[in-house]
């Protein structure tokens, strides 16, 4: 038997390398397709990459069918802080199942929290992985001659937006854009408008709310309001390989830069 702790210091126990997954988190479960083939055998109703995903589908991140779970026997869980309930997932592991939970707030956490896991399960295609780092790494660190400040809004009715301690805003920094609501109490601020610290730019991401020219921006004029691939913004997994190019670029259509 091995022991590995996840992002939390959880100790998670393999008899054998897992070859029975099921991931509760979209993002993972791209990376655990990608990278060890064969091995999920359940994903949530959300999990859309890849699009050719054959799984039991065990219900959503914030109401999986714990039935569901049980039925398929897993050797392993993998779920997310962020994403995931508490309580689902002490329940979980009250039961008897070993879950591994992520805990990702910076594009290096992420990377690492990544290479930990598909280390631990013996993942033998992580070459994206290696990619990721490599595109990242390869960007100018902080010191871009301009620079925007920004607000980024989730959700609207009530209007939330990304505050402190989040991925997103991380690859965003990384990227030259400073979230105005970076010092936030709150990671995910509900916030109205008119009280919103001064900004120059709107980055409006297609996911979880999916925003769009007809519906977003008219509440931000004459602001520049940048709409952005929710995947590229969000999304820690394969979707790192392409998300600065991809991002860079839709910036840089609202700005001018």
């Amino acid at each position: 038997m091995t022991t590995h702790l996840d992002d939390l210091g959880h100790a998670v126990r393999f008899e054998s390398t897992p070859r029975r997954i099921i991931s509760l988190v979209p993002s993972l479960t791209e990376a655990l397709a990608l990278s060890a083939p064969g091995t999920l055998v359940g994903a949530t109703d959300w999990c859309s990459h890849p699009s050719d995903l054959d799984v039991v589908r065990i219900g959503g991140t914030k109401n999986p069918a714990v039935e569901a779970i049980v039925a398929l026997v897993p050797d392993l869980i993998v779920a997310n802080a962020e994403e995931n309930r508490a309580d689902d997932i002490a329940a979980l592991r009250a039961a008897g199942w070993q879950v591994w939970v992520t805990d990702i707030r910076t594009v290096d956490g992420a990377l690492e929290s990544m290479s930990r896991l598909l280390a631990a399960i013996e993942a033998p295609a992580c070459d994206w992985l290696d990619e990721a780092r490599a595109r990242w790494s390869s960007l100018p660190e902080i010191a871009r001659p301009e620079r925007s400040r920004a607000v980024i809004p989730i959700w609207r009715k009530p209007w939330m937006h990304v505050g402190s301690d989040t991925y997103a805003g991380d690859v965003l920094r990384r990227l030259g854009v400073d979230n105005v609501l970076a010092d936030s109490p709150e990671r995910y601020p509900r916030i109205r408008l008119e009280d919103l610290p001064e900004f120059d730019l709107v980055i409006l991401p297609d996911e979880p709310y999916a925003f769009t020219e007809h519906d977003g921006p008219e509440s931000f004029v004459p602001v520049a309001c940048a709409l952005v691939d929710g995947r590229s913004l969000t999304w820690y997994g394969p979707a790192m390989v392409n998300a600065p190019a991809i991002l860079e670029e839709q910036i840089a259509r609202a700005t001018g830069r």
